[in-house]
């Protein structure tokens, strides 16, 4: 998840250092009075955003394929600890009963 959290990243700073270039250079607009900063960003969020999902769906697909893992594993543990608690509390059950019996 890390590497592919990185990589992302990678491709949105690559993104904005050539949107800065091409506004600053004067091949792209330049935004509205004070959104330079924002204007840059935001396109280059835009352009990196597609980028990202061609160029990494194998990362993102592994990345994924860990998370569902985990959950599993996860919902494997809560599942026996629940089972542990219903066989101690049926056996107390059991032992009441006879008790009062």
């Amino acid at each position: 998840m890390l590497r592919y959290t990185l990589m992302r990243l990678g491709i949105f700073v690559g993104c904005l250092v050539v949107v800065w270039g091409l506004v600053y250079s004067g091949l792209a607009p330049r935004g509205l009075g004070d959104s330079n900063g924002l204007w840059i960003v935001l396109l280059a969020l835009v352009i990196s955003a597609p980028i990202s999902l061609v160029v990494l769906r194998k990362q993102r697909d592994q990345a994924s394929e860990r998370i569902v893992q985990r959950v599993n594993r996860a919902k494997a543990g809560l599942e026996a600890n629940r089972a542990q608690e219903d066989a101690a509390d049926e056996t107390a059950r059991t032992r009441a009963q006879e008790q009062t019996s």
